[in-house]
């Protein structure tokens, strides 16, 4: 009798072990369970089966339902779309913020949306967006920036490239600056309407030494640059290091009280016209198989007596160099190249004390100016029978200038007139005379230097009393305005030399160190 109640415990122990099993089983599903469940609706957002509607929130949310694939923002709290805001809802295919009040969108702030399809950001306060902020949003087919203050310069330039290139549409959307393009549409701009190119020196090389002149050139397919060191009494020569990207020693002459060190080559031949307010000047040429300069001419003391400025030119074929002599006993003297040396080939005029003598062509005519401290600016013609320079007018209500440089702009004729007290001026040529274009107060200054970078044409005012003002040509005003400060003291003289695809301004200093700086072209819409 006793087997079947033993039986029944027996079944009865067995289902409690089983009920035992079902409830741990139950158990390990739950915590499993806690571990995929799907998150929660964020606070102030409503979220139905893929949608998900968020109004008055302070930032943007992290964590939303995976299969939210609708987010809309309304009269939000934050003024900003941080970067990887939506990384954690990859699959987002429409994303609408509407009427709210941020104007700031970090360039990453849409990463990892590559399915979104739909984009607005209509009614806020955007004036820019972030260059490549729709990134690898392949899919979109439809953007809205409706109602927005967008600024259009050169940093939303971008976006009018990206607008002629992607397959998505876009609403009718207008510029709120600047000036010139406030009101139009910025559908209809093109990206060469945008002008985003701009250029600088920058500081690049310090070198511990003053100079009054610099001089570039090439010789033997490389390029060097001379400064004139007064003090010192030197013709310094630089060579580029192509391996340590600097300007270094490469070689010098040894002179006195050096005002200026031209160089000139002729027939492969380097000569270096070696100026010296004490002690006569010097032609010295460069002997290659010697490595070294070597002085083969002296130039006439009884002409040359206190040498101010030197200019080289060629005129059919034949290799000429001007020295203007400012002394009062001395005479501004052209010398000659008749294959052995050079020989005093015209004297231009005595007793004027010429300060500086500029080379140019008028009307496809050689011509000289003369700088003088005792009258105007004279002009000479060179005379094609008589091969010599004749004196042909003089430019009017300009005393007292201490040089004449020239440049071209579209193939007409401009020269800068510096002056150390009173007003320094750009002239035009109008065929018959120069005539004022534009006046810079220039108190202290000895240089007045244009310079021209492919299409950069710049002019460079020195002075001893403030910063180097580095002006730039506007092609639409016919002007030079305002463009950078260079901080060089008492400068004298600037030069450009293009090496390696890289372009550097050389200055000398009479007063302080001697500086090299590189011409930076910059894109505004980066």
């Amino acid at each position: 009798m006793g087997y079947p109640d033993r039986a029944v415990r027996g079944r009865g122990w067995r289902g409690l072990t089983l009920l035992v099993w079902v409830a741990a089983v139950s158990l390990v599903l739950v915590a499993d369970g806690r571990r995929v469940r799907q998150p929660r609706c964020p606070a102030g957002c409503t979220c139905t089966k893929d949608n998900a509607l968020c109004e008055n929130v302070r930032s943007v949310p992290h964590t939303f339902p995976s299969d939210v694939v609708s987010l809309s923002f309304v009269k939000s709290g934050f003024n900003e779309i941080t970067g990887g805001s939506f990384v954690h809802t990859p699959a987002l295919q429409l994303l609408l913020f509407t009427a709210n009040s941020f104007d700031l969108i970090d360039e990453d702030a849409f990463l990892g949306l590559t399915h979104l399809e739909y984009l607005s950001l209509a009614y806020n306060n955007l004036e820019t967006l972030p260059k490549d902020v729709f990134k690898g949003m392949d899919a979109l087919t439809k953007v809205d920036l409706r109602g927005n203050n967008l600024i259009c310069d050169c940093k939303l330039k971008w976006l009018v490239e990206w607008m002629h290139h992607t397959n998505a549409t876009l609403d009718q959307i207008y510029c709120s600056g600047p000036p010139l393009q406030q009101g139009k549409k910025i559908n209809d701009l093109l990206p060469h309407s945008f002008d985003c190119m701009t250029a600088e020196f920058a500081s690049y090389q310090s070198l511990k030494f003053e100079s009054i002149s610099v001089e570039a050139f090439t010789f033997g397919k490389e390029q060097y640059v001379v400064f004139a060191q007064p003090f010192a009494g030197t013709c310094s020569f630089l060579e580029w290091d192509h391996v340590e990207m600097t300007f270094r020693m490469y070689d010098t002459i040894e002179s006195t009280s050096t005002v200026v060190c031209k160089p000139m080559v002729i027939d492969n031949h380097l000569f270096v016209i070696v100026a010296q307010l004490f002690g006569g000047s010097h032609i010295y040429k460069r002997d290659t198989s010697a490595n070294k300069f070597i002085k083969i001419q002296d130039i006439d003391i009884l002409k040359i007596r206190k040498p101010n400025d030197i200019e080289t030119f060629m005129i059919d074929g034949e290799s000429f160099f001007v020295i203007a002599d400012s002394s009062k006993a001395g005479s501004t003297t052209v010398y000659k190249w008749n294959g052995n040396g050079f020989y005093s080939h015209q004297s231009l005029h005595p007793w004027y004390r010429d300060t500086d003598v500029e080379y140019l062509e008028i009307s496809n005519k050689p011509h000289l100016i003369l700088s003088s401290s005792s009258q105007r600016p004279v002009v000479y013609q060179w005379n094609r029978s008589q091969k010599q320079f004749d004196r042909r007018t003089d430019i009017p209500e300009m005393e007292d200038v201490f040089s004449v440089k020239h440049f071209r702009v579209k193939g007409d004729l401009f020269i800068c007139l510096t002056r150390f007290i009173g007003d320094s001026k750009v002239m035009r040529w109008d065929g018959a005379m120069f005539k004022e274009v534009q006046t810079f107060p220039s108190r202290g200054s000895m240089v007045f230097q244009p310079v021209s970078i492919g299409n950069w044409q710049y002019a460079i005012m020195g002075s001893d009393y403030s910063l180097t003002q580095v002006y730039q040509w506007d092609t639409k005003r016919g002007q030079f305005v305002p463009s950078q400060e260079l901080n060089i003291q008492a400068p004298r003289s600037f030069s450009l030399v293009a090496i390696d695809d890289r372009v550097f301004l050389l200055a000398s200093s009479f007063k302080g160190k001697t500086q090299i700086y590189e011409h930076l072209m910059i894109d505004l819409s980066n």
